[in-house]
């Protein structure tokens, strides 16, 4: 059973974009008082998804979405009507969770790591949840 359950909003300004959220988790693994254990980051959404990469360099993230540009085309005959299939195939490559280790109380991310919410259908207000294990 998690010992600390949470969500936090996340308000996207583009179509695709990466919102980097490391800050938000880390507040939470914080605020959950556990020092050894496990974090999950879970996006409960079709078009949006979630990543671990490097935060260090901004070019990253748009060489991640320029590169999902070409994989998944905007152009390609898509059957469903809503006309978001692009942001559904994005959502699936990149996933809809993360776990990262917690150890002395703080997310053990490597050097450059942060986490992004993957946003492929936007602008929009949209939310992670936030599960803590000791």
């Amino acid at each position: 059973m998690a010992r600390f359950n949470t969500t936090i909003s996340v308000t996207t300004s583009n179509h695709n974009e990466l919102v980097d959220i490391t800050h938000q988790v880390k507040r939470v693994v914080r605020d959950s008082g556990v020092t050894q254990g496990l974090c999950m980051v879970y996006v409960p959404h079709t078009t949006a998804g979630v990543t671990i990469n490097e935060n260090a360099d901004p070019s990253v993230k748009s060489d991640i979405l320029n590169a999902l540009r070409h994989i998944v085309p905007d152009s390609l005959s898509y059957r469903h009507l809503e006309g978001n299939s692009p942001g559904h195939v994005k959502a699936s490559l990149m996933g809809s969770s993360v776990t990262i280790p917690i150890r002395n109380g703080d997310l053990a991310l490597g050097t450059w790591q942060g986490i992004f919410f993957a946003e492929f259908d936007g602008p929009r207000s949209r939310k992670a949840d936030i599960c803590v294990w000791e």
